[in-house]
């Protein structure tokens, strides 16, 4: 923990600016630790808190308006590729949807506090068509809270967690490499669990050419868009005769969908 804050004290405000950025703009950056120490900075009167807080607070809407115009200018595409590199692909697009679309604006109040929601709320705020006037005021104020609540802790008990880090210190390498291990067999479980799933995908699956071929041999074919509400309202355009049920209304609107022929589903 000493360490961590005579580097904080010697760059400081630069230091903190760079953190912020990179990690919000989607780099594997640990910036907690650094919260952390800033906010036991503040308490012994190193670091000054309301400059802290607008450096950290301009940090990081510059990052969010980035992915916010790119959202707004690319649409679902960016939300995909984001969801793509992230450890559940799969489910990825369809929680951080269905987070911002029950909630709005008001989600990026905690959006930061998310594991894996925090990058891909602004996009979600652009393509959803949030005015940039909202979206400026409640991204703000959740970067406000965001530092707070990580510099709370620095601030409050910083004798507490430089004991701490000396005692980690103490198992030198073992410590390391126990928690990189631990991650490891984390993403490996991950990964595996992908595989599993896709394979299993792959059964059920009908390529789109394949589709149109057996559409213009004349076989009744139901073609249902699952799609969500988010981004059937930023492309709207659809297969022809295409029946949108969103996948979150399938089971109430059941009856819409034929059952006496084939049935093939669709999503992002």
């Amino acid at each position: 923990m000493e360490e961590i804050l005579d580097f904080v004290v010697h760059y400081k405000y630069y230091l903190l600016f760079a953190l912020v950025l990179a990690e919000q703009i989607g780099l594997p950056v640990p910036a907690l630790p650094f919260l952390l120490a800033a906010g036991a900075l503040v308490r012994t009167g190193q670091l000054d808190l309301a400059m802290a807080l607008v450096v950290g607070v301009a940090a990081s809407l510059i990052s969010d308006l980035v992915w916010f115009q790119l959202g707004r200018r690319r649409g679902t595409r960016v939300l995909s590729w984001l969801c793509r590199i992230s450890l559940e692909p799969d489910s990825c697009v369809r929680r951080t949807e269905d987070l911002f679309a029950r909630h709005g604006a008001r989600s990026l109040l905690v959006a930061k506090f998310l594991p894996g929601y925090n990058t891909v709320a602004p996009p979600l705020a652009g393509i959803f068509g949030m005015r940039l006037s909202s979206f400026l005021l409640f991204d703000a104020l959740g970067a406000l809270l965001w530092l707070l609540g990580f510099g709370a802790p620095g601030y409050l008990f910083g004798d507490q967690l430089e004991a701490l880090a000396e005692k980690i210190s103490a198992y030198g390498a073992g410590f390391g490499g126990l928690l990189v291990a631990a991650v490891a067999a984390y993403v490996l479980y991950k990964y595996v669990q992908r595989q599993r799933f896709l394979r299993e995908l792959h059964i059920a699956r009908i390529t789109p050419d394949e589709l149109e071929r057996r559409r213009a041999a004349g076989e009744e074919i139901v073609v249902v868009d699952l799609r969500h509400a988010v981004e059937f309202e930023a492309d709207p355009e659809s297969i022809p005769e295409a029946v949108h049920v969103p996948v979150e209304e399938v089971e109430e609107r059941a009856g819409e969908i034929p059952r006496e022929r084939e049935i093939v589903l669709f999503c992002t």
